[in-house]
């Protein structure tokens, strides 16, 4: 009989109250089902035996097959050790004890064939094993040892209560004793047929037990496949579903705002890029179904006017828009640039933030209840339960990541049909990552740069040549240009980074005296009013030079300025570094940004250094950065959780997740219900999971 996976742990053999209370509070193992999928992290090879005259110097773990011929006592400072000497038809080595010496001499047999297993070390001309694991080869061939051995995760505290790995594979040995290996196929017959996997069960059993690598590998496969084909299948139905039931106003025309604009009032000719993406808007805006689109575009790829053309389909459809900035900065920067174009159309449009006054959003309040007021920008002001719309038809979230499920979710409550939602971000998600985290919307990617723009020339020098970059900077400012110079933060060391901007603030102030230069300085310890200031001075050009921590990286659009100097920018990552970066280059004049480092460098920071000088693509650099950090960093730590997953990698196994996704909407494709004979199996495991799983829950 197959016992059911969801039986508490407490009753499995070997078990008991005690250990089954550390396995839930350590690894969150409560169930048969959790212990299964408790998968090792690596394995010994103990399907390989060696010759002692084969061993190598390397201090690795070998098996040898072979005889004790004697045994002798040697002292040392505290007592003695035990050794034996070790014997096969190539040469002699020797093993060592230094405790239980009495007993693990009554307990072997000289001249008897053992398994020997263990780390060697060479000394005195004569490889040495320290405290082996013995074996006598008649019992070694009916244990599962002579396979791969599984290592599974472990903390402090379980090795220190006596479950040791040794007691892990017996536990899991019992499981699969009781259990008889009687798991249930989870893929249809299709799909394994396709992709020629083996069956679930032995998948279990070989990711455990494997008798060879090759066996190990194509475990490790049908596994992985499994768990990505989960969450997609996940994430398509529930975009699917999403259409069919999430009812979305529909924008009938595109009528006189948008014509109007779109004739006379552009201020560039779009790239082939932009109007894709309004095409595929317009098409989501035209169907009945609550449009959900993450538009991705590297800064400055001109997100900004796709998202004013989109809420002008809105306005032409008789509704109201707003756009949703997370800082106050950024929000004013969108409503400076929205303003100049809506007073071409005659179109109303205001901003709220934390600090509009009172009189401010008593008019506001007002305006949007009755209509009057057509488009609102602002920081997360608007989501107050008094921001009231008459009828809000599009709603537009700007660097999505950094606001919660819970903030996003008021904004569909401000009408009873959900607004459409677009929401944009700078930062480029990988493609792999944007698959598993945003599967369940539409992806807009606008891959060019406007005309006219310059690619960023990027170098990287030392320390030692700071005055070569001061004279570069000094022939930028002759030519009318502005400069940033930027230093890390980094939150810990508050008190260091503060003295390594004033250190740099008065060596630039020596090196570029007023009257002839003007200097802005922005920290995080200023008053907001403060920043403000010098950030405005900077952009009117009443200063050449920007001395700054990070504070600038979202949002300061100054045309002017062509150079971004990175100090330390070693201490950086790579996102960051290419969002520094695309504060520059906004002009029409090449544009330069230049990394300083230090000599030591670790060898992540070299790689992350010749990505920035290699490439501009936001793309690229985010596909390095998932390399070097991993997808739980990328996201930030509220969506850190998010691929809690058990086998797969995102990033190494990123043709896994193609080929899983294909699959799941393949299958979604032919029978979006589930309800064909064929795919019993997947729906009946889409149930379960969706029942005892909650891994589903982590997306908007």
């Amino acid at each position: 009989m197959s016992s059911n996976l969801q039986t508490p742990i407490d009753y499995l053999k070997g078990v008991g109250p005690n250990r089954a209370e550390l396995l839930r509070k350590e690894l969150g193992i409560h169930t048969y089902q959790d212990l299964i999928n408790l998968f090792p992290n690596r394995y010994l090879d103990r399907t390989q035996y060696y010759k002692i005259g084969q061993l190598q110097r390397n201090n690795s773990e070998v098996q040898v097959i072979g005889k004790i011929i004697g045994f002798k006592e040697v002292a040392q400072k505290r007592g003695k050790r035990l050794v034996a000497t070790f014997q096969d038809d190539t040469g002699t080595m020797e093993l060592v004890w230094f405790r239980g010496q009495k007993w693990i001499r009554d307990s072997l047999k000289t001249n008897q064939a053992y398994v020997i297993f263990g780390k060697t070390n060479w000394y005195n001309g004569i490889f040495s094993m320290p405290h082996p694991d013995l074996e006598l080869l008649t019992d070694h061939g009916k244990s599962l040892k002579s396979a791969m051995q599984p290592i599974y995760p472990s903390t402090e505290k379980l090795s220190n209560k006596g479950i040791t790995n040794k007691v892990m594979t017996g536990i899991m040995q019992n499981l699969f004793l009781e259990t008889n290996g009687k798991f249930q196929e989870t893929l249809s017959e299709d799909i394994l047929k396709d992709l020629n996997l083996i069956s679930k069960k032995e998948a279990l059993f070989n990711i455990h037990f494997p008798k060879t690598q090759e066996l190990l590998a194509k475990a490790q496969f049908r596994l992985k496949f499994e768990e990505l084909f989960y969450i997609q299948l996940q994430l398509i139905l529930k975009n699917l579903i999403h259409k069919s039931k999430i009812k979305g106003f529909t924008f009938e025309k595109v009528d006189t705002y948008f014509n109007t604009f779109f004739k006379e009032h552009l201020p560039f000719n779009l790239t082939q890029a932009q109007k894709r993406v309004i095409k595929e808007i317009r098409a989501d805006l035209g169907s009945n179904a609550q449009m959900n689109r993450l538009l991705q575009g590297d800064v400055g790829s001109g997100k900004t006017i796709v998202a004013f053309m989109s809420m002008l389909i809105a306005l032409d459809n008789g509704f109201q828009a707003c756009l949703m900035a997370p800082t106050e900065i950024l929000s004013v920067q969108h409503f400076n640039g929205l303003s100049e174009l809506c007073n071409s159309l005659n179109i109303s449009i205001k901003i709220l933030t934390g600090s509009s006054n009172t009189l401010e959003r008593r008019e506001i309040h007002e305006s949007l209840e009755n209509g009057e007021l057509q488009i609102l920008i602002g920081t997360h002001a608007l989501l107050e339960d008094k921001v009231k719309f008459k009828n809000l038809g599009l709603a537009i979230i700007d660097e999505q990541h950094r606001f919660g499920v819970a903030q996003r979710s008021k904004l569909w409550k401000k009408n009873h049909i959900p607004p459409h939602i677009l929401v944009m971000t700078a930062t480029p998600i990988p493609r792999t990552l944007a698959m598993s985290i945003y599967g369940d919307l539409d992806i807009s990617v606008i891959d060019e740069l406007p005309p006219g723009r310059q690619p960023i020339k990027t170098v990287h020098r030392y320390d030692n040549n700071r005055l070569k970059v001061f004279k570069f900077i000094r022939d930028e400012i002759t030519k009318g240009r502005q400069i940033y110079v930027v230093y890390p933060l980094i939150q810990e060391s508050e008190k260091m980074d503060y003295k390594d901007l004033m250190d740099g603030y008065e060596s630039i102030a020596r090196d570029f005296p007023a009257p002839q230069y003007q200097i802005s300085i922005v920290h995080g310890q200023m008053k907001p009013a403060d920043k403000d200031y010098e950030m405005q001075r900077f952009a009117k050009g009443e200063t050449q030079i920007m001395v700054a921590t990070t504070v600038i990286e979202v949002g300061v659009n100054v045309p002017n300025a062509t150079v971004m100097v990175i100090e330390s920018a070693e201490r950086f990552g790579l996102s960051q570094l290419h969002q520094l970066r695309g504060r520059v280059g906004r002009g029409g004049e090449q544009s330069y940004c230049i990394l300083i480092t230090s000599h030591k460098l670790s060898n992540e920071s070299k790689i992350r250094l010749e990505t920035m000088t290699k490439t501009n693509d936001g793309f690229e650099i985010a596909e390095v950065d998932l390399k070097l950090r991993g997808p739980g960093d990328i996201m930030g730590t509220q969506q850190s959780g998010v691929l809690n997953l058990k086998i797969a990698n995102i990033v190494k196994d990123k043709d896994i997740l193609q080929s899983a996704r294909y699959y799941a909407k393949k299958v979604l494709k032919d029978d979006p219900a589930l309800s064909q004979i064929k795919n019993t199996n997947i729906l009946r495991t889409y149930q379960q999971l969706s029942k005892f799983k909650n891994i589903w829950n982590y997306i908007s």
